[in-house]
């Protein structure tokens, strides 16, 4: 398969709205307003891995199109000089800062048919390094107790659980890497 990643546009909208949906239950999932304001604000901090060279006869339904090709996953999240990830930034895009310290990540979304492929692994690496070439003092992502081995694997650190209760989630942990 060949893979191309890139920075989001409106554009893609469509798109990153159908995989988030698919992603997340309702309750946890950004709405398509929510992403088209984050979208608005910072569309570089919205990495997206394209299938380029998907074959449409054999594409299904549920994959999401973008202008070149099929949208495999997304990372998304803003720049803060915070080094806390707290539930209003996920709804407030004006707090992003270009120039802050810290990479916050919103969400880290496979569309389900590229699941377990290694995708989402080689996204946050690009990502992870993006962060770094800027200056990042780190990035920092909430996720639930299940995937918190699969950020170790990145270089995450579990800071425990989190105070978040964006989604109404509970046990959600800290990690930052």
């Amino acid at each position: 398969i060949s893979m191309l990643i890139r920075h989001a546009t409106l554009n893609d909208l469509p798109a990153i709205a159908a995989v988030e949906a698919a992603c997340f239950p309702a309750v946890e999932a950004a709405s398509a307003d929510a992403l088209r304001e984050r979208l608005m604000v910072y569309p570089d901090c919205f990495w997206l891995m394209i299938d380029d060279a998907a074959d449409d006869a054999k594409a299904t339904a549920a994959r999401a199109a973008t202008v070149d090709g099929r949208l495999v996953a997304f990372i998304n999240g803003f720049v803060t000089d915070s080094p806390d990830l707290s539930d209003d930034m996920y709804a407030d895009a004006a707090q992003h800062d270009p120039h802050g310290a810290w990479q916050m990540v919103f969400g880290v979304d496979t569309a389900p048919e590229y699941r377990h492929c290694g995708y989402a692994s080689a996204l946050m690496r690009r990502v992870i390094e993006d962060a770094r070439q800027a200056g990042r003092a780190g990035l920092v992502l909430t996720c639930k107790d299940r995937l918190v081995g699969f950020y170790a694997r990145l270089g995450y650190v579990d800071e425990g659980i989190s105070e978040s209760t964006h989604g109404n989630r509970s046990e959600e942990h800290t990690s930052e890497l």
